[in-house]
């Protein structure tokens, strides 16, 4: 089933207002339309997450593959936290690239280079989600966030879809910490559309503050009415995963 169209396009609207807004300002640091937009400060929002205790007690991060996410999970690694890492669009029964810092180590590989999703297509092994530690710390890229946590992405469903796996799998619980890292000018004020497969975060961190957002909600599995068959097909993890039943 496809989403509500008022929900994609009230999304959409907010989006594109959002994009717009860090390329005039000069905020995006590569362009922004179509995707979770790098910005300035990335790397200090990235130093600021590092002071949450929860980051400093977690020790399996899920990462998304983002420009804008490059120091943190660059700073994942360099503190020994082991990090998953989607395969762009799920595009593989073997859904997450698995990056171990001591494993990078005794092959003589750079955390710096290997973080970056270009190299870690390369260099790091994938994963199945049966082959999966559970995990302590989610951390996701966003395009626009309220002070409740309700986020929006860019608009193709991979974050959700991930979180609704590992939901699924007993691989996070409420217990998992779920923060995005995004400029000042993404957090907005107003309510924000919401479906039942969006997860909201925990906490916003800029390069300026950290907002706490109260418990985050996190769906307990894939809900499956809000895929669409082509959204499946092109996702063999999801093909996998509807065929045994979860």
């Amino acid at each position: 089933m496809e989403r509500p169209v008022s929900s994609a396009k009230a999304k959409q609207a907010v989006r594109e207002r959002i994009w717009t807004l860090l390329e005039e300002s000069g905020t995006s640091t590569s362009g922004a339309h179509g995707r979770i937009p790098d910005f300035a400060g990335s790397d200090q929002a990235a130093a600021r997450l590092a002071g949450l205790p929860q980051w400093q007690a977690a020790r399996v991060i899920k990462a998304n593959p983002d420009w804008a996410q490059l120091p943190v999970r660059q700073a994942a690694l360099k503190a020994g936290k082991l990090v998953y890492m989607a395969v762009p669009k799920l595009a593989d029964i073997q859904p997450f690239f698995r990056l171990d810092p001591a494993e990078l180590k005794r092959q003589g590989l750079s955390f710096d280079e290997v973080a970056a999703h270009r190299r870690a297509a390369e260099l790091a092994p994938k994963v199945s989600i049966d082959k999966m530690q559970p995990v302590d710390f989610i951390v996701c890229g966003t395009v626009a966030v309220n002070r409740r946590g309700v986020r929006i992405g860019k608009g193709a469903g991979y974050s959700d879809i991930e979180v609704g796996l590992l939901a699924g799998a007993g691989l996070i619980s409420e217990l998992t910490t779920i923060v995005t890292t995004v400029h000042g000018l993404q957090v907005v004020e107003e309510e924000l559309p919401h479906d039942e497969h969006d997860f909201t975060v925990d906490y916003i961190v800029t390069p300026d503050e950290i907002i706490p957002c109260g418990p985050s909600y996190r769906p307990k599995r894939l809900l499956w009415d809000s895929l669409s068959e082509a959204q499946i097909s092109a996702m063999p993890v999801l093909q996998m995963v509807r065929e045994l039943g979860s």
